[in-house]
């Protein structure tokens, strides 16, 4: 009898189906295991670094400088009456933390093979541990364009906000979803298309320019690239952002667009479920073709 009951495993660890909740309640046990995660990716940056959280400061303002001289100076772009350097930080805060996010996520079975060829625990907590551990340098990077618009706001210039401001963590939620979302699905990919990885980067830095972050969107005058571009989920985050930051500043025709937004929202949720079903089928496998 002994010898028979050693055939048979008392045990079985393995992840929870699509069908489960999208293994989000097995997530949701083994939060501890997040915030180890969220310790480790915020200690990681630090280390061996000359100026540590100055980087997170300095690499906005970089950015900001390069984009005035080029579009704003060299290619003449308006900024909708709004300071140079507060338009484009608005855009950069909120763009870089997306790119660093999906980008992160997009390599999560590349980056954790090792430790997820060792030991079973729900591998939704690398990622999403991931988009969060980035919100403190996204923090840094907010605190930046904070201050340039305080200081443009001490010297007069007119930047009121409006009550639309009350969203912003509803599309930080969106861009923390979109990143997710999208990351997953490139990730669940290239576990089997390695050359993806090469043709995501490119895609990014493309799809930036999609994206009204170094013009304004009422720049775009024709209707059917217009409604496009509205069709990317970003344009409406930053756009409402930027609204909510300086709207009364802005010319009267332009207005808060609910509308896109509420497409914006429908588009991320799709792809969230699509890239969280896509994880959980690959995760079983994902070994074996690494």
């Amino acid at each position: 009898m002994a010898k028979n009951q050693d055939n048979y495993w008392t045990t079985e660890i393995s992840p929870d189906s699509f069908a489960k909740g999208l293994g989000l309640k097995e997530l949701w046990a083994k939060k501890y295991l997040i915030w180890l995660f969220i310790k480790r990716d915020i200690t990681v940056q630090f280390k061996q670094t000359i100026f540590g959280m100055g980087w997170y400061f300095i690499s906005p303002l970089f950015t900001m400088f390069m984009y005035i001289v080029v579009f704003g100076r060299i290619a003449g772009i308006p900024t909708d009456s709004i300071p140079q350097p507060v338009f484009y930080l608005s855009g950069i805060c909120l763009w870089e933390y997306f790119a660093e996010c999906l980008t992160a996520v997009s390599g999560t079975f590349q980056t954790n093979a090792n430790l997820f060829g060792k030991v079973y625990f729900p591998r939704l907590v690398s990622p999403v541990s991931v988009v969060v551990s980035k919100l403190f340098r996204f923090s840094l990077q907010l605190a930046t364009f904070i201050i340039v618009y305080l200081l443009f706001v001490f010297k007069g210039v007119y930047l009121c906000p409006t009550w639309y401001l009350l969203l912003f963590p509803v599309l930080i939620l969106m861009i923390q979803c979109l990143a997710l979302g999208l990351g997953l699905i490139v990730s669940s990919l290239t576990t089997k298309y390695r050359d993806l990885t090469n043709f995501f980067g490119v895609f990014v830095s493309l799809w930036m320019y999609a994206t009204p972050i170094v013009y304004p969107l009422s720049e775009v005058k024709n209707e059917t690239l217009h409604q496009i571009m509205l069709i990317n989920p970003m344009t409406a985050i930053i756009e409402s952002f930027k609204y909510g930051a300086y709207g009364k500043a802005l010319p009267p025709e332009q207005v808060f667009d609910w509308s896109a937004l509420g497409i914006s929202a429908v588009v991320i949720l799709v792809l969230l479920f699509i890239g969280i079903g896509m994880f959980n089928r690959k995760q079983k496998f994902f070994i074996d073709t690494i």
